[in-house]
């Protein structure tokens, strides 16, 4: 084992990385003259490469380094949510794929405002903008403790050199950077993965047989619970049901997903791209599961040393050969990256196109649209880091990513099923549902135990349920009224 000193060698790797994606992320600019172009891409992107990105969208550092953990401390369990994922993909496919596309939509909240109208629109946004905000912050100070193992730096620091390094790509070349970044980035750090499980596989004496016999004595293998409970999050019900409301949600309502949606050439490519993103989503969790219960072989079961959600690099950093360990590092901070280009340019287009348009009445030029655009990309990178200071407190980097979009993603699925799915409830209706949504989760989050996975159905059925409830009851009286007239 080498000591975990920052060697010129995986720092060269490192730089060379981060230096040819930024070069490669900026030579789109010149392709960008609107704000179609910066926020769609022109929609000229193939199937393949949006499906990549939605899953480097929606994989991040959290997952890299917040997933072997839970296998190390726990079982395979968490993997039901994912099984959620994909009943998630085939409902948005039914539900909500036919609307987008039934038009020139930038954002996933125009459709609220052809709904229900402007203010629906407006709300719905800007609980999108505070959310992905929050959530995001969590995901840049995740990639801040990567950094600070290599370069032995302050949080602060860490964080400011890679929104840094991403913010100038995605100013550049819009979309369009984005989603080629993506690609490339989700390939690097899946091939980091693969090499680190394969190094830490010729370090476990009798190899995969090994690995699978101790994880199976120790129940480590176990993927389904059955049981019922309120407040554990990882059970087969809770991944099922969880698991499906939350990618519904932030699949088919978060812009940060929609607008690679939105960017296919039309609803067929759009749908294939959604669907077979869950088959790499499976293999990727399924990875990082595994590595996880490696660590636990190769360490004999010790109790993880230090914060959990440093296990996996500090693996890496401390074990795996020279310039294997830079790239690998360089893979982590891929996903980073991805990620965070990608919320960057979701905020930008849901600030500009829900807000900063109808301000203007779309009166100024195409050339003034795009200027705002990047400008704005900037201000929330300004925004996430500034999050991002203050994660550190919020506990493990995964959960506490997860947790914080569960909160007021079930308000904004039930405010848009309500939308979809009926007729009769009108704007006032949506928003008195968006209000009930809100003060039952507040109530849930503070008040009960009730874990994470759950949250998300909560909301939206609340959401839903009073949204209805309110419409009916305004027709009621409106008949009532029409007859004593």
């Amino acid at each position: 084992m080498r000591a975990p000193f920052p060697h010129s060698i995986d720092l060269a790797v490192i730089a060379l990385y981060l230096a040819a994606v930024t070069w490669f992320g900026s030579r789109f600019r010149e392709s960008q003259r609107s704000v179609r172009d910066y926020f769609l891409g022109g929609r000229t992107a193939p199937w393949w490469a949006i499906s990549l990105s939605i899953v480097s969208a929606e994989t991040s550092t959290l997952t890299i380094i917040g997933t072997p953990p839970l296998a190390y401390a726990g079982s395979f369990v968490f993997l039901q949510i994912v099984f959620g994922y994909l009943l998630a993909r085939i409902a948005i496919s039914i539900i909500f794929l036919p609307r987008y596309f039934e038009g020139q939509l930038f954002t996933a909240y125009q459709l609220m405002e052809r709904r229900f109208g402007g203010r629906t629109r407006r709300i719905t946004s800007a609980i999108f903008l505070v959310t992905r905000s929050l959530a995001e912050g969590v995901r840049v100070f995740a990639i801040s403790i990567v950094i600070s193992i290599i370069l032995h730096t302050a949080g602060i620091a860490s964080i400011l050199v890679i929104i840094a390094i991403t913010l100038f790509y995605t100013f550049e070349g819009g979309m369009t950077a984005v989603i080629w970044t993506d690609v490339i980035q989700m390939f690097m750090y899946v091939f980091g993965a693969a090499v680190s499980f394969f190094v830490l596989l010729g370090h476990i004496p009798g190899g995969l047989g090994h690995v699978w016999n101790a994880g199976m004595a120790a129940g480590k293998m176990k993927v389904f619970d059955f049981h019922w409970s309120w407040t554990y999050p990882y059970t087969f019900w809770a991944g099922i049901i969880g698991g499906c409301f939350l990618t519904t949600a932030s699949h088919g309502t978060d812009q940060l997903v929609v607008q690679r949606l939105l960017s296919a050439k039309n609803r067929r490519e759009s749908r294939i791209a959604l669907l077979s993103s869950w088959a790499v989503i499976f293999v990727q969790f399924t990875l990082f599961l595994a590595i996880g219960l490696m660590l636990w072989v190769d360490r004999g079961g010790a109790p993880i040393p230090g914060k959990s959600d440093s296990l996996y690099p500090a693996f890496i950093w401390s074990s795996l050969p020279r310039g294997v360990a830079g790239l690998c590092m360089a893979s982590i901070i891929a996903a980073a990256m991805a990620n965070l280009s990608a919320a960057l340019n979701s905020l930008a287009s849901a600030t500009v196109v829900d807000f900063y348009e109808p301000l203007t009445h779309g009166r100024r030029t195409p050339a003034h649209y795009l200027r705002i655009s990047r400008y704005s990309t900037i201000f929330w990178g300004v925004v996430l880091g500034g999050v991002a200071v203050f994660a550190s407190q919020w506990g493990s980097v995964l959960e506490s990513g997860l947790s914080i979009a569960s909160v007021t993603l079930g308000i904004l699925l039930g405010v848009f099923l309500l939308g979809v799915l009926t007729r009769r409830p009108g704007e006032k209706a949506a928003i008195s549902g968006v209000i009930a949504g809100a003060l039952a989760m507040l109530y849930v989050r503070f008040a009960t135990h009730i874990p994470f996975t759950w949250w998300v159905p909560i909301g939206s059925m609340v959401t839903f349920g009073v949204g209805a409830i309110a419409g009916a009851a305004g027709r009621r009286d409106e008949g009532e009224k029409g007859q004593s007239a």
